[in-house]
């Protein structure tokens, strides 16, 4: 009983959300992680944390304001390893990395900041690195937020991870409800809000059981 209540408080949270979201914000202002194949770039499936790419791999990492990862925009310009790589030879143990750094535009970028130009980098690094190894290698600093999201590539942005963001009068991207109050975090505390009044709500139902019985 307890446990289809819960389900049901929880389907109800998650509609309400959904049906907020929209009216309240564009998006989220983060990284997102491509890969590329042949001459297409694929929102990639695994984050750069567990992500190994093979020797020859091009990589591409995007920031800019997106509702999801059908929305998201790629990173731009040509992506051709060779060229990237051209000039670091290959080696025994290693594999090398080519990474595509694309820093948006200033629409996306957060107040008071101006992104760098995009730009390549070619890394060289053990055999078994992950994504997040070879971008460390050419790229740092990196920044990281407290769930393990890529907050800040080459210390780009120097501040916020992943708010949420909504579109002002002038279509300019805005801090938007979902935020922290300096901006340096996603709407955590809307979604643990919601699972408060799920638990809340399970809790009634125990609470109204156990004096019925009484």
């Amino acid at each position: 009983m307890i446990r289809r209540v819960a389900a049901v408080l929880g389907a109800a949270l998650l509609t309400a959300l959904l049906a907020w979201s929209p009216a309240q914000a564009a998006g989220y202002r983060y990284w997102s992680f491509w890969e590329r194949t042949g001459d297409r770039w694929t929102y990639a499936t695994q984050g750069p944390s567990t992500a190994r790419p093979d020797d020859g791999s091009v990589q591409g990492f995007r920031f800019s304001v997106s509702a999801d990862s059908a929305d998201a925009a790629r990173p731009r310009g040509t992506a051709v390893f060779t060229a990237i790589c051209a000039g670091v030879p290959e080696r025994d143990g290693a594999k090398r990395v080519a990474l595509v750094l694309d820093f948006g535009t200033a629409a996306d970028a957060p107040s008071g900041e101006s992104p760098p130009a995009r730009r390549t980098a070619c890394a060289r690094v053990p055999s078994d690195a992950t994504t997040a190894e070879a971008l460390a290698a050419v790229a740092k600093p990196l920044r990281y937020g407290s769930d393990a999201l890529l907050c800040a590539i080459a210390g780009y942005p120097e501040r916020g991870c992943g708010e949420q963001v909504s579109t002002t009068t002038g279509g300019r991207p805005a801090p938007g409800p979902g935020a922290d109050d300096d901006g340096a975090g996603p709407s955590v505390g809307l979604l643990a809000g919601g699972g408060a009044v799920v638990l809340l709500g399970a809790a009634a139902v125990v609470r109204a059981r156990r004096r019925g019985r009484e």
